[in-house]
């Protein structure tokens, strides 16, 4: 399994809705979830550029990006991004790989 954050912002119209009718969305996000084999680790609201964020547990990047569209398709959000988190004791592989490959790709305009 791998890790995802899916960060949101909601629609006005979404906000209205919620507004009339208040709920705590994370049921709804641990149901679209479990068509793809993914689990809901963490439901969080922000303040400031976004409206909130998720953490989730998915097999891949393809059920992640099964998950955000089917939610997007909803039309209640304004935007909606997907980004794999890398544990630190995985970066130290990603370094060392990284290291195979630093000085073969030239600087643009050299």
């Amino acid at each position: 399994m791998s890790k995802y954050v899916i960060r949101f912002s909601y629609t006005p119209e979404a906000w209205a809705d919620m507004i009339r009718n208040p709920s705590d969305r994370s049921a709804a996000t641990r149901a679209v979830l479990e068509p793809v084999g993914g689990v809901l680790e963490c439901f969080y609201y922000t303040l400031g550029e976004g409206d909130g964020f998720v953490v989730v547990d998915v097999p891949d990047s393809a059920a992640a990006a099964a998950a955000a569209i089917a939610v997007t398709s909803t039309g209640s959000f304004r935007s909606v991004t997907t980004q794999e988190l890398i544990e630190p004791a995985q970066m130290v592989a990603v370094l060392g790989t990284a290291g195979q490959a630093v000085g073969v790709y030239p600087r643009p305009g050299s």
